[in-house]
C-alpha cells in the first residue's frame, strides 16, 4: 500500500474520524493527555487533522495556515520520551479500531505513526 492508495481507501473522513476519535481519548489520558493545554484542544485536533491531510492526501490547508511542519521544534517544549511515545501509539492505534479502518490500512498507518512519534522522543 501507498499514501495514494491509503487515502482512497480511508479518504478525508476517516482521516478525521481519527483524529476525533485520538482526541477524545487524549482528553481523559494521565500521561501524553497533560501535555496538551486545556484551552486548545479543538486546535489540536484541527491541526493534526490539517497536518495528516496533508502528509497523506496532499491537502494544502495545513500549509497555508501553518507553514512547514516543523513537528521537532513544535514539540521541543514538551519532555517526549519512551513511555510518552508508547502512550501516544497506544492511544492512536485504539482509535483507528475504534474508527474499524481495514487492516491493510491500519498496518500503514501503524508503521507512518510510529516512525512519526519516534521522531518526536526528545529525551
Amino acid at each position: 500500500m501507498n499514501e495514494k492508495d491509503l487515502f482512497l481507501k480511508v479518504g478525508q473522513k476517516g482521516i478525521t474520524n481519527i483524529t476525533a476519535e485520538f482526541y477524545k481519548i487524549m482528553r481523559e489520558d494521565d500521561l501524553v493527555g497533560k501535555m496538551y493545554p486545556d484551552n486548545d484542544w479543538e486546535g489540536a485536533e484541527e491541526r493534526l487533522r490539517d497536518f495528516l491531510l496533508f502528509r497523506l492526501g496532499g491537502d494544502d490547508t495545513y500549509i497555508k495556515k501553518r507553514g512547514h511542519p516543523r513537528l521537532r521544534m513544535r514539540h521541543a517544549p514538551y519532555l517526549i520520551g519512551e513511555k510518552e511515545r508508547d502512550r501516544w501509539m497506544e492511544i492512536m492505534d485504539e482509535a483507528m479500531k475504534r474508527c474499524e479502518i481495514p487492516e491493510d490500512a491500519f498496518e500503514y498507518l501503524h508503521a507512518f505513526f510510529a516512525n512519526v512519534a519516534d521522531f518526536m522522543r526528545n529525551h
